[in-house]
């Protein structure tokens, strides 16, 4: 059999995005343009309910705002960074240049100012979509002990 003969069917799954962000009319926005691109999207107005989301619904990548009135997104950057390596992309009003650095700081990936345009929005969860990513940090010291004789093929 050669490599021509042989077919292989691959079910590509929409990336998830997880949209946290305090305004219903900014969450429900994103996700009629979003999900009009192919995405599966998940959404909440509350910082605290978008971190227990990322452990519940393991997204792709969060889209997050700045300025919540619960847990503001260098809170969310933070809590999230405690255990997952989900790409943030910070969609902020807020376009100060010392903001945008505290916020990558603590643990966002990119930020854009709003508003911004569809294409290039889509254009920036695509390029971090292919970013390879492990989904949970783990930590040195359970690390470490991982990588003895764990090794799929080590006898």
């Amino acid at each position: 059999m050669t490599s021509e003969s042989v077919i292989i069917k691959y079910k590509f799954m929409p990336t998830k995005i997880l949209v946290i962000d305090d305004d219903k009319a900014i969450t429900e926005l994103m996700s009629l343009l979003l999900q009009a691109h192919g995405f599966d999207v998940i959404t909440t107005n509350s910082g605290a309910e978008g971190v227990k989301l990322v452990v519940e619904k393991n997204p792709h990548i969060i889209l997050l705002d700045l300025m919540m009135p619960d847990l503001d997104g260098w809170e969310v950057s933070k809590a999230v960074r405690k255990f997952s390596n989900t790409p943030i992309l910070i969609l902020s009003a807020v376009n100060d240049p010392a903001m945008v650095a505290s916020v990558l700081d603590a643990g966002a990936d990119n930020f854009l100012s709003k508003p911004v345009p569809t294409s290039v929005l889509v254009a920036h969860i695509r390029k971090m979509a292919r970013r390879p990513t492990d989904a949970l940090v783990i930590p040195k010291s359970a690390s470490n002990a991982m990588r003895r004789n764990t090794h799929p093929l080590a006898s």
